[in-house]
């Protein structure tokens, strides 16, 4: 069997006016490098399958018909590619430079994964990485933000950066650092996956590198239904990662954060 030096994973759910344009760049900054695009459809109701049929038949596409979530659609794809290293790249993002730096990175042994500077529809800079939380930080879900003033202003004085994780949106790392903690958690349908898998990767000695000199437009959207999903992550983030005492503080503090926000910001 060939290999190749990467593969490109995509999970798309009813993302078909995104498509094109990730797509477009995907050829414009990777088209140095063998590599293969992979997507794994959950079930779109938008036509995306068959644009993607139609458009680029050269693409390895599963058509799930069902929604499998963020994290085992990953796993999915993961499992029938052949790249040497791995990206997983969410379908409504733009790559905007070549991505061979980014490879390059990747491929040295203390590094477990990459990610890279997020810019928004708007090209603004939009943080892309964030700390492990601990219990009593949970309170409040903006503490996680990293808070050092580089990821604040998005004025970066250094090309790396140590951090804690790095967003699911854009992920590049080795196979066989994806296979040494056997990829995403799949209990974990829809955000906060990405926080435990870089903390899996970190458990095993790597680290987990941000480096600002690569940016990527993310069509990063946010409501407040997006934080119940949040919450209900790290509650089972809690569950795996802290001792008993520590995952009911937890609990009870994400309890509170979801009751506020439900009283005063109308979650539903």
């Amino acid at each position: 069997m060939q290999q190749l030096d990467l593969s490109i994973i995509i999970v798309n759910y009813n993302g078909k006016n995104y498509l094109k344009d990730c797509l477009d760049s995907i050829a414009n900054y990777c088209s140095s490098i063998s590599n293969e695009i992979i997507i794994v459809d959950n079930n779109s109701s938008d036509g995306s399958q068959e644009y993607l049929k139609e458009n680029y038949p050269e693409i390895i596409l599963f058509e799930e018909k069902e929604n499998l979530g963020f994290g085992k659609a990953n796993n999915l794809g993961v499992k029938n590619s052949i790249g040497d290293n791995i990206l997983l790249l969410n379908n409504d993002t733009i790559l905007l430079q070549d991505i061979i730096p980014v490879i390059e990175i990747a491929k040295r042994s203390e590094v477990g994964a990459v990610g890279v500077r997020m810019l928004n529809g708007e090209k603004q800079y939009t943080t892309s990485v964030g700390k492990f939380p601990k219990p009593y930080n949970l309170l409040k879900l903006g503490n996680l933000n990293e808070n050092r003033s580089d990821f604040l202003t998005g004025e970066f004085k250094i090309k790396e950066y140590n951090v804690d994780w790095v967003s699911g949106s854009f992920i590049m790392l080795k196979r066989q650092h994806w296979e040494l903690i056997n990829g995403f958690d799949e209990d974990f349908f829809m955000y906060v996956e990405d926080v435990d898998f870089c903390k899996r990767l970190q458990k095993q000695g790597k680290q987990i590198i941000f480096y600002s000199k690569y940016e990527y437009i993310h069509f990063v959207g946010f409501n407040f239904s997006r934080e119940l999903k949040l919450i209900n992550g790290y509650k089972m983030y809690a569950n795996k990662h802290f001792n008993f005492v520590s995952t009911i503080l937890a609990k009870i503090l994400l309890t509170i954060n979801y009751a506020y926000k439900k009283t005063f910001k109308n979650i539903r």
